[in-house]
């Protein structure tokens, strides 16, 4: 079994029209999104093998923001290009990429790789990604090449917006 977990980047702004898509930044909802879903992940005790992102501004910054709140240090945080506007089979063969000896992977990149990706995996329907949507998916595989339509179980589909008042009632 093999844990993937897959993280859209946090909301970005559009106030400077001339930069390129790129180097798009968060604004300030995205900030406060990547730090809130970091702190929701700390407190289920996340502790990827690896967390690898996109080279884009915005999703780099999401996936430092949301590593700071669960101790993974951001040195760590590996870029690879092929995330910045995969398709779901650019993103497949990343995770096919990966190495064995990986039992839990995070990926921090764009839609509409990332939803499309989701769905291919997880036997459950898990619909569009919101930005700072975090896809949790227990693989039944042995090996990361053996990733393919449907080896996921849905573990969790958690976003900023997701209703509170579920989390509330399953605490009573």
């Amino acid at each position: 079994m093999k844990l993937l977990t897959i993280i859209r980047h946090a909301k970005s702004s559009w106030k400077q029209m001339e930069l390129d898509d790129f180097a798009r930044p968060l604004n300030k909802r995205g900030k406060r999104d990547a730090a809130d879903m970091g702190k929701r992940l700390a407190a289920i005790g996340f502790t990827p093998d690896v967390l690898i992102s996109s080279p884009a501004k915005r999703a780099q910054s999401t996936a430092k923001r949301m590593a700071r709140e669960f101790g993974y240090a951001k040195a760590r945080i590996e870029l690879d290009r092929h995330i910045y506007h995969a398709t779901r089979e650019q993103l497949l063969q990343v995770v096919e990429s990966l190495g064995d000896s990986i039992q839990h992977a995070a990926l921090v990149g764009h839609n509409p790789g990332f939803t499309e990706l989701s769905s291919f995996l997880s036997k459950e329907s898990i619909g569009d990604l919101p930005t700072c949507a975090v896809v949790r998916l227990q693989l039944e595989i042995s090996s990361w090449q053996e990733a393919g339509r449907k080896c996921g179980v849905l573990i969790d589909f958690d976003y900023p917006k997701r209703d509170s008042t579920v989390g509330e009632d399953e605490a009573k």
